[in-house]
């Protein structure tokens, strides 16, 4: 199942929420337009490597310059057109109404310092990665996390797959179910031979707790009874 949209109503328009689409796909494009080996160079230099920071002579001896950008850029980087694709979903589905109650700024600063928490979470759970994290995931799920606590009883509208069947749940149920997957795939589902064990589980929450606790400093008091009757 797939999230096709939520019912909440807009009442400004999301600038930043488009521009941060945008910005994504034309980084992602640019990659592609690049051969492998040059790509593969581009994420390692611009993606998150965990060992990079905790272990300064080793980023020395592989040639990584002292840099500390990757931290915000890896935010923007993609490892494949599902990847870019699903991210973008979910940022076009719950960032809309996440930028509404903010305002364009601050909900910038929101989603930055959410993927920056995230991106510190996965490096704190995995501080011998040398693989490269990029991806808005985690800054995404800091979205999600504001969206669980300021639209809890808004509709998701899933699209069930391979079927023409769509079906609505209440946002903290479709929320409440992303965070148990996350916790299980931390806990119980990664090893050597799990699927998708080179996904940021750890990031992720650590951008949806990030998100649930540091939103409400970003909220601009004038906009408080913007989808009032989906709140708590």
């Amino acid at each position: 199942m797939i999230p096709f949209r939520d019912t909440v109503p807009l009442e400004h328009t999301p600038w930043v929420t488009w521009s941060l689409i945008l910005l994504n796909v034309v980084i992602f494009l640019n990659g592609q337009a690049l051969d492998s080996d040059e790509l593969r160079s581009f994420q390692y230099l611009h993606g998150l490597i965990g060992a990079r920071y905790l272990y300064p002579d080793w980023a020395a001896a592989a040639g990584f310059p002292a840099d500390y950008t990757p931290f915000l850029t890896s935010i923007f980087l993609h490892g494949g057109w599902l990847h870019l694709i699903f991210n973008m979903w979910l940022l076009w589905i719950f960032g809309d109404n996440i930028e509404d109650r903010m305002g364009g700024v601050r909900f910038l600063a929101f989603y930055l310092l959410c993927g920056l928490v995230a991106g510190g979470t996965h490096m704190y759970a995995n501080p011998l990665s040398i693989t490269p994290t990029i991806g808005a995931s985690g800054a995404i799920a800091g979205v999600m996390g504001a969206y669980f606590f300021l639209f809890p009883y808004a509709r998701i509208v899933i699209w069930v797959l391979f079927l023409p069947l769509f079906i609505e749940v209440p946002a903290i149920a479709f929320l409440g179910v992303w965070v148990i997957v996350q916790m299980y795939k931390v806990t119980t589902g990664l090893g050597p031979s799990a699927a998708y064990n080179d996904v940021a589980w750890f990031g992720h929450l650590g951008g949806f707790i990030a998100g649930m606790f540091l939103y409400r400093p970003f909220l601009l008091k004038d906009r408080y009874r913007l989808g009032s009757k989906y709140r708590f």
